[in-house]
C-alpha cells in the first residue's frame, strides 16, 4: 500500500471494499467494488491486514488526541495526558479539542474530590464498551492462531499452492468424476487444474470471460453431473458453459445484474441461474435458450438450489422463499418467516427438507409435505449473520443412508454450528475461528466437515465429535473451500489470489 501516511482516494476505496467483505455485506461489496474499480487497483490483499480501515481511523483518533495534549509552546505531552472521547474528537477541531484538554487540567489541579458520583458512573459505563471494541474482528491481532491447530496443522508436503489468477479468487468447485479444480476470480477469468497423478499443476486451462464494461468478478461456478460441463455466471449478468477441456459452448445472456448463483439439475440438461435483476432463469443447456423466467421475487435473487430436475428453490433480500416448477407460472409454495434477506437455500439429499440462512441471525428448516407455510425447526444460537448452510451427505436418499441428517451453519460469529434436525438441536459448535466464516463443507463420507474463514485458517473438524482434525493455515481471507469426490483432498481458494489443496493422506 505504499507510504501508510498517503492515503489515496484508491486506498480508502480499497479499505472500505475490504470492510464490507469482512463484516459480511458481501453483495454491498461486489456492488461498491464494481462502482468504484477497486480490483483494479495495484493493491497487493497480503499488504492489508483484516480491521485495516478500523485501524486507520483508531489511529486517526489517537493522533487528534496526542495532537490536543501536545503543549502549544514546548511541543512537549506533559505527564497528565487527558483522555477524549470519539465524539468529541470527530465533533471538534484541534483548537476547541486543546481548550477541553486545558478546562480538564485545570479542574484536576483544583483537587480529584471534585469529581462527582456522575462522572465515576459514567466511566464505568464506558469499560464494557472499551472490552467489546477489543474483541471485534475489525481491530488486527498477531495471526498465531489457536494451540490446537498448532498440534494438528497440515504438514508443508501435503499442500499444493496453484497460482495464475491476478485477482482474488471467490469460487471453487471439484469435478464429480475426476481430479479437475475450477476456480473463478476477479479478473474474469475462470480456471481448471488438473489434480491427477502427473499432471503439471502450474499450468491450468483459462476460460477468458469477455465481460462487460469492468463487470470482471466470476460470482460462482458449477459442473454438470458427469463432469463434462462447467457452469460459470458473473458479475457481467451473463452465464456461460464450457467443456471441461475449456471450450465455450453457450453463453446465455438474458439477465440485467450481476449473477449470484449458479446451479445444474441432476440429469444435467438444465441450468438454473439467479440475478441481482430479481429473477431466475432456467436454460437449457444444450441450445443455449431460455425455457422460463421466473420474477417473482421483488429484490436480488441470492441463491437457490434444485429440488430435482424440474423443482427448485429460489431465495432473495426480500425475506422470501419461492419453491417454483419448470413450466408453472406461480410458485408452488412460499415460505415466509424470515425478517432480514436470506443467504442461502439447500434441499437435504431426500429433496424433502429445505434449509435456509439469513442475515436475521437464524437458520430455519422448512418442509413442503407439512401442510403449513411455518418452519419446521428455527435455529437461533449464532449471534451474527448467517452466510451459508449445507446438509452432510447422509441419511435418506444420500450415499450414507445409515449415517444421521446434520446441517451445518457458518456465521460471521466465526463459528459453525452443526444441527441434528430429527432431534431439533445443536450438537456441535466448532469454534476455533477468529474472523466471519464464508464456506463450509462435508467430505463425501460425512464423517469430516471443513470450514474456511477470513482468519486465513482451514479447519477439518471430526462430525462425531466436534474435535478438530487438521488445520491448514494460507497468506489471506477464504471465500470457499470444497472437497474432491474421494473425500482425499481439500481445496481452498483466497484472497490473495490463490488456491491451495491439501492431500489428506499425507
Amino acid at each position: 500500500m505504499g507510504n501508510p501516511l498517503t492515503l489515496t482516494s484508491d486506498v480508502i476505496n480499497y479499505l472500505i471494499y475490504r470492510y464490507l467483505q469482512e463484516s459480511g455485506f458481501s453483495h454491498t461489496a461486489f456492488a461498491f467494488g464494481h462502482e468504484s474499480s477497486v480490483t483494479r487497483t495495484p493493491i497487493d490483499p497480503n499488504n492489508v491486514p483484516p480491521g485495516s480501515l478500523i485501524t486507520f481511523v483508531q489511529k486517526g483518533l489517537q493522533y487528534l488526541e496526542l495532537e490536543a495534549n501536545i503543549d502549544s509552546q514546548d511541543g512537549e505531552v506533559d505527564g497528565e495526558f487527558k483522555m477524549l472521547t470519539p465524539d468529541e474528537l470527530l465533533c471538534n477541531n484541534i483548537d476547541q479539542l486543546r481548550m477541553m484538554v486545558l478546562d480538564r487540567k485545570e479542574e484536576r489541579a483544583k483537587g480529584p474530590e471534585k469529581k462527582g458520583k456522575k462522572e465515576k458512573k459514567e466511566e464505568k459505563k464506558e469499560e464494557p464498551d472499551n472490552k467489546k471494541e477489543k474483541a471485534q474482528p475489525s481491530a488486527p491481532t498477531p495471526s498465531t492462531g489457536p494451540t490446537p491447530m498448532e498440534e494438528d496443522a497440515a504438514p508443508s508436503s501435503s499442500v499444493t499452492t496453484l497460482t495464475g489468477h491476478e485477482s482474488e479468487v471467490y469460487s471453487c468447485a471439484w469435478s464429480p468424476t475426476e481430479l479437475l479444480l475450477a476456480s473463478g476470480s476477479g479478473d474474469s477469468t475462470a480456471r481448471i487444474w488438473n489434480l491427477a497423478p502427473g499432471s503439471n499443476f502450474s499450468k491450468s486451462v483459462v476460460l477468458h470471460h469477455e465481460v462487460k464494461q469492468d463487470a470482471k468478478d466470476i460470482t460462482t461456478l458449477d459442473w454438470n453431473q458427469d463432469g463434462s460441463l462447467l457452469g460459470t455466471g458473473s458479475y457481467d449478468g451473463m452465464a456461460r458453459i464450457w467443456t471441461k477441456e475449456g471450450k465455450l459452448k453457450q453463453t446465455l445472456d438474458k439477465h440485467h445484474g450481476p449473477i449470484f448463483a449458479l446451479k445444474w439439475n441432476k440429469k444435467g440438461d438444465l441450468l438454473l441461474s439467479g440475478s441481482v435483476d430479481k429473477t431466475a432463469i432456467v436454460w437449457d443447456a444444450k441450445l443455449g435458450e431460455v425455457k422460463q423466467i421466473f420474477e417473482f421475487h421483488t429484490a436480488p435473487t441470492l441463491d437457490l438450489d434444485w429440488r430435482n430436475n424440474t423443482t427448485f428453490a429460489s431465495c432473495s433480500t426480500d425475506k422470501l422463499i419461492y419453491v417454483c416448477k419448470l413450466g408453472e407460472t406461480a410458485p408452488v409454495k412460499t415460505f415466509k418467516g424470515h425478517t432480514d434477506e436470506i443467504n442461502a437455500v439447500r434441499w437435504d439429499p431426500s429433496g424433502k427438507l429445505l434449509a435456509s440462512c439469513s442475515d436475521d441471525r437464524t437458520a430455519k428448516v422448512w418442509s413442503l409435505s407439512s401442510g403449513t407455510d411455518k418452519c419446521l425447526h428455527d435455529f437461533k444460537d449464532h449471534s451474527r449473520e448467517i452466510y451459508t448452510c449445507r446438509w452432510s451427505p447422509t441419511g435418506a436418499g444420500s450415499a450414507n443412508p445409515n449415517l444421521p441428517l446434520l446441517l451445518a451453519t457458518a456465521s460471521f460469529d466465526h463459528t459453525v454450528k452443526l444441527w441434528d434436525v430429527e432431534a431439533g438441536k445443536c450438537v456441535n459448535s466448532l469454534e476455533q475461528h477468529t474472523q466471519p466464516v464464508y464456506s463450509v463443507s462435508f467430505s463425501p463420507n460425512g464423517k469430516l466437515v471443513a470450514t474456511g474463514s477470513f482468519d486465513r485458517n482451514m479447519h477439518v473438524w471430526s462430525v462425531e465429535d466436534g474435535s478438530l482434525i487438521r488445520t491448514f493455515r494460507g497468506e489471506a481471507g477464504i471465500y470457499e473451500v470444497c472437497w474432491s469426490k474421494e473425500g482425499e483432498r481439500l481445496a481452498a481458494c483466497y484472497a490473495d489470489h490463490t488456491l491451495c489443496v491439501v492431500d489428506l493422506r499425507m
